[in-house]
């Protein structure tokens, strides 16, 4: 009876900050029913408020040549799945062996990586609860975990950290399956067991387990996860004969391989050392190292660190690797301003200032700082068009969402790339003196919770 009566009184008097009837009058006087309103209103309750948006003005014209293009062969479909990351950097790294190899196509299997990727990611979880596990329940870092066991998204370092221990695979090798084309049911209840798993080693450390008895129970469970994921995904070759053929489908070579050794001869890359991750973060301190903590796809792999630096200095770098004919692993807010029927990023496209008579005022460092925007994809940078002062006018990203607008390819403006790019990783022989300085600093560590460090899905 004391709630009922306190709500009561708070809907006759209400406390200061509440809405006052007085106030109501002010708020409602902002509507004022014009016959504009009453068309606007008409046309919004009937149809789908981005179709009313549209700026048809910015489709006029739209050039879709570029000065400078990557070559790049076939475009691949993730489908229904969180693996952008994986996808991206597999056709980084197929662009370049189809160059350095004279091969006139090649796809890597994307389902072979992922399996061992969702295994490092279990054993990473695991250990993680282990070694928090003197901490509460409610502690922050352990409730992460907890809401964080298993995941199908990720970035660089889960590329560069996979394919240096477990090489690659030709796509015919090891094929997609429902589950690798459709993740979600599969991660829930690996992720559900992990749960069940971790909750089991709490206990044990809580009863004084040895450590050894800890990490032979964590490989029991561990063995648990891997049939899961050969059931779902099959399980991953440790020898395969493959053979490659001319451009005329020709046989040229036949030979066995393991993961580790085609991996050697048609990529070879040290991707830990040669690569570093740039980031656009206007609400963070440019030209500084940072780390983030526990953001890595294995236990004893490299947690995801980058330079945070100013766009124009990202976009020079860019340019350079793609007059070089080196593709880059990039990351950005991909539902944007997205014109889905021509495969275009254009911040002009939809104007709803307009269509409600009002701004939509934010900058790039407001819109990360209030969790209205960061890195939601990853994709293949292979393209730019300059004017004739080296200017940057456009952008064009491989994607895979599999065929489309552009050939599979999205085109992004300059402008969009200023406000919604957010990651780029290099080629180190493509960054600036000052770039390259800034990897000698002990990087800052950041917390795995942090809203900008989402993985890339």
């Amino acid at each position: 009876m004391a709630a009922l009566a306190l709500t009561a009184g708070a809907q006759t008097q209400a406390p200061d900050g509440g809405i006052t009837p007085e106030m109501m009058k002010s708020i409602k006087s902002a509507y004022k029913g014009t016959p504009a309103d009453k068309a606007i209103f008409n046309a919004i309750s009937n149809n789908d408020i981005n179709k009313l948006a549209v700026n048809t003005a910015s489709k006029n014209n739209f050039d879709t040549h570029f000065s400078h293009r990557v070559p790049s062969k076939g475009i691949t479909n993730q489908r229904s799945s969180g693996r952008c990351w994986l996808f991206t950097g597999l056709n980084v790294l197929r662009a370049q062996a189809m160059a350095e190899h004279k091969l006139p196509k090649i796809e890597f299997s994307q389902n072979y990586n992922f399996f061992w990727d969702q295994l490092e990611k279990a054993n990473l979880f695991l250990q993680g609860i282990i070694d928090t596990s003197d901490k509460p329940m409610d502690d922050k870092t352990v409730d992460w975990l907890f809401r964080n066991p298993l995941s199908d998204g990720g970035q660089f370092t889960g590329i560069s950290d996979n394919l240096m221990k477990y090489g690659v695979v030709p796509a015919e090798v090891m094929l997609e399956t429902n589950s690798s084309n459709s993740t979600g049911r599969m991660s829930n209840l690996i992720g559900l067991k992990l749960k069940e798993y971790g909750l089991e080693l709490r206990d044990m450390a809580a009863a004084k387990a040895k450590p050894a008895d800890l990490k032979k129970r964590k490989t029991e469970m561990l063995g648990e996860v891997y049939r899961m994921l050969a059931l779902n995904l099959g399980e991953p070759p440790t020898e395969f004969v493959w053979t490659r053929k001319d451009a005329s489908g020709k046989p040229v070579d036949t030979r066995t391989y393991t993961p580790q050794s085609f991996y050697k001869e048609y990529i070879g890359n040290n991707l830990k050392d040669n690569y570093v991750m740039l980031m656009n973060d206007p609400s963070r301190e440019f030209y500084k190292l940072y780390e983030i903590e526990y953001d890595r796809h294995a236990y004893d792999g490299k947690n995801w660190t980058y330079v945070n630096l100013p766009i124009e200095e990202i976009k020079g770098m860019a340019i350079a690797s793609i007059k070089d004919s080196t593709a880059m692993y990039f990351s950005c807010d991909v539902g944007k301003f997205y014109d889905r029927e021509r495969g275009v990023l254009d911040v002009d496209y939809l104007d709803y200032g307009s269509l409600f008579g009002t701004t939509f005022g934010m900058d790039k460092k407001q819109r990360i700082l209030t969790h209205s925007s960061g890195s939601s994809h990853a994709m293949t940078l292979v393209a730019v068009d300059l004017d004739e002062n080296g200017v940057p006018r456009k952008w064009m990203v491989e994607n895979s969402w599999g065929p489309g607008a552009n050939d599979g390819h999205l085109i992004m403006t300059d402008k969009w790339f200023d406000e919604y790019m957010f990651r780029l990783v290099v080629d180190k022989k493509y960054l600036t003196p000052k770039a390259a300085e800034v990897l000698k600093q002990k990087p800052q560590t950041l917390p795995a919770w942090d809203p900008m460090f989402a993985d890339e899905l």
